[in-house]
């Protein structure tokens, strides 16, 4: 089954690069053809135009003495012109006064004049000139030759066809190689959820055959399949553990009660001792069996949400490569949003499972800092009011709030973020969402999101932030884990924070927060300098001659980097393929900013960064780490290692070009010493 899907997948790819190649090849030529006729015919007109003009000048002495003979000998000379078929003199008055005709001279000689001009009929160019000597017109020149032009057109053809025949034959035998090289790991992916979800096998895994986007999405697909394999054998194991319980308090009851028949006060003792304990392993029990349930729950869910952003991945690029579908420059782009989004919406799943696996394992770290909320609220309102604005729900953000909180910020914005768009996602549409932040007493903040949705029933609430529950919507009409509360509540514990819901059924619900209160502080260095490029008016891309060192072991993400900055048109790039002759061209070239991978062979990213930190000849040049390496523990060594900013795979265009344009000011305000 699988191969059949891949010879048709290839077949259709193949047909997308042979009609491109038998299109633009086609055109190319059909350009070059057409220009070199046009060329031709004018050529032959103005040759056979001067021809007349000559012939005129050398004749005009026989009109003006009316030499008939000496007309007829200038004409016989272009028999030494063997593609003249006839010629003529005319007098003034437009009478035939001398002709030639070569042998096969085909159509007869015009018996009068006709005005100047030339024009090709049945394959001859036919040319009309007037005689004129000293203003007075003596008469006019007719000459008649062959136009070979047809003949030409025909030769073109031929090589025409030769030169098409070899383009697609070399297309053909690239794209036969290449193709495999895009297809082969999206229907790995594929394949192996079909036979997850068919077979409950945990433990498959798909091949990891590049590092480009493709290549971080078959990894974090793996690391999703291997959390969701140990903890399906921890579960497995807890239940077998609980059995194994359930036998042995059965065994030690028959044994108390033969043992003691005969002491009533006893059996009463011991009977209330094991209904204390019979209630216990009936919770346990009901426990696993809720474990058990909202693992299938889960893995069902799972399994549709993978499938959906797989399905509009794989049926759009099926669409884009498939012959018997002709697709617009608009449909085209259109596909490929969906196939970007779709990629997206897949990769945040796989985030937030991984998320939750950090905390559960405690692995999440927390980094405290006094958190201005007016410019957190800010960054929100930019990243969520396109979301509300698609059902036209109007989010509405405090004017201006002046305080300050305690908490790990990019963590605290991913808990605002995952608020405000539940609220968005569970609202009804011309809904509302309204942000607010106020004192809360003690030395605490409360920041609440109350929304106009449908509200929550008190079942609902009791088991709102339980793993996997997706805000008690059993209809599956909404996208998601059901894990993002989870993730929530758990970050803002973390932050030492409390969270907590007031909901009114058919009214709407209001979630908040509470944390420390900060005292207000000046905007913190990083924020100026994302800022810096919209107030300053010496704006860091109006720079000329700005070099940028790119350092990357993979050729594509090379490749992704140059296109990206070539809006950029200021900027020179320099690129190196490992991080050792990344050191080198720095120290050579001092560039403004470098842009350097962590996986790479001969020196780590990190190990390049540290070694140009230590020379005072590049020790001020901004690092931007750019890696695949997406987990919070890397991003927080990252930072904490020195590196400017630390961006990860796949590349965010708006991201990696505001990054870029901070390092360009940081560098012009810090230049190497």
């Amino acid at each position: 089954m699988t191969i059949g899907k891949t010879r048709s997948l290839r077949t259709k790819l193949l047909g997308v690069v042979l009609v491109t190649t038998f299109v633009a090849v086609a055109v190319a030529l059909t350009a070059m053809v057409g220009y070199d006729l046009h060329a031709y015919h004018r050529s032959w007109s103005d040759d056979m135009s001067a021809q007349a003009e000559l012939l005129g000048r050398t004749t005009a002495a026989a009109l003006t003495f009316d030499d008939a003979k000496a007309a007829r000998e200038n004409l016989g000379l272009l028999r030494l012109r063997p593609q003249v078929r006839a010629a003529a003199i005319y007098g003034a008055r437009g009478v035939l006064f001398a002709s030639y005709v070569a042998k096969a001279g085909g159509r007869a000689i015009p018996t009068a004049a006709e005005p100047d001009g030339v024009q090709v009929q049945d394959g001859e160019l036919t040319v009309f000139r007037q005689i004129v000597d000293n203003g007075d017109v003596l008469g006019t020149v007719y000459l008649r030759a062959d136009y070979p032009l047809y003949e030409r057109v025909l030769s073109y053809v031929e090589i025409a066809l030769v030169v098409m025949l070899l383009a697609m034959l070399v297309a053909f035998v690239l794209s036969s190689r290449l193709q495999r090289l895009v297809t082969h790991p999206i229907l790995a992916i594929a394949q192996i959820a079909r036979e997850v979800v068919e077979r409950r096998d945990y433990s498959r895994r798909v091949p990891k055959l590049s590092d480009d986007e493709v290549g971080t999405l078959v990894e974090s697909f793996n690391d999703m399949m291997r959390e969701i394999e140990q903890r399906t054998q921890a579960l497995e194991a807890s239940n077998r553990e609980k059995a194994r319980e359930v036998e042995e308090r059965r065994g030690a009851q028959h044994e108390i009660m033969l043992l003691n028949q005969g002491l009533e006060q006893r059996v009463r003792e011991r009977t209330s001792q094991l209904e204390t304990s019979n209630r216990d392993l009936a919770l346990a029990t009901e426990t696993a069996e809720r474990a058990n349930r909202a693992k299938s729950e889960f893995l069902s869910s799972m399994s549709h949400e993978l499938r959906t952003p797989l399905n509009a991945i794989i049926g759009f690029g099926q669409l884009l490569d498939a012959d018997g579908f002709p697709v617009t420059p608009e449909q085209r782009k259109e596909y490929t949003g969906h196939i970007v989004r779709a990629g997206n919406h897949l990769l945040s799943l796989i985030n937030e499972i991984l998320n939750l696996a950090q905390i559960e394992s405690g692995r999440m770290t927390v980094s405290i800092e006094s958190v201005q909320l007016g410019d957190l609220f800010d960054d929100c309102e930019t990243m969520i009011a396109p979301l509300g604005a698609r059902r036209g729900i109007r989010v509405l953000f405090p004017t201006q709030c002046k305080f300050g909180v305690k908490a790990d910020r990019v963590r605290l914005k991913q808990v605002l973020l995952n608020l405000l768009s539940n609220a968005i996602k569970y609202n009804r549409d011309q809904g509302m969402v309204a942000l607010a932040c106020a004192g809360a007493g003690a030395g605490r903040v409360r920041i609440s999101v109350q929304d106009t949705g449908i509200g929550l029933r008190p079942d609902q609430l009791e088991s709102l932030f339980q793993p996997f529950n997706r805000l008690g919507q059993e209809s599956g009409e909404v996208e998601g884990t059901g894990i993002g509360l989870v993730v929530t509540k758990r970050l803002v514990e973390l932050m030492g924070g409390t969270i907590g819901v007031n909901s009114t059924p058919g009214v709407g619900s209001a979630f908040w927060i509470e944390l420390n209160a900060a005292d207000a502080a000046a905007p913190r260095v990083a924020d100026i300098a994302m800022r810096a490029p919209t107030e300053s008016a010496d704006d860091p891309r109006s720079r000329s001659n700005a070099t940028v060192l790119c350092v990357d072991d993979n050729p594509a993400s090379l490749r992704l980097v140059e296109e990206i900055l070539r809006s950029r048109t200021q900027i020179r790039l320099l690129s190196a393929p490992d991080g050792r002759l990344g050191v080198e061209l720095a120290r050579a070239h001092l560039p403004q900013v470098i842009l350097m991978d962590n996986n790479m062979p001969f020196l780590t990213g990190r190990e390049a960064q540290a070694i140009l930190s230590r020379d005072p000849l590049t020790a001020n040049i901004p690092v931007i780490a750019l890696t695949a390496n997406a987990m919070p523990d890397a991003i927080t060594q990252g930072l904490a290692a020195g590196f400017f900013r630390y961006l990860t795979k796949p590349i965010d265009v708006g991201e990696l070009l505001e990054a870029v344009d901070s390092a360009l000011e940081f560098s012009r305000a810090h230049p190497a010493e």
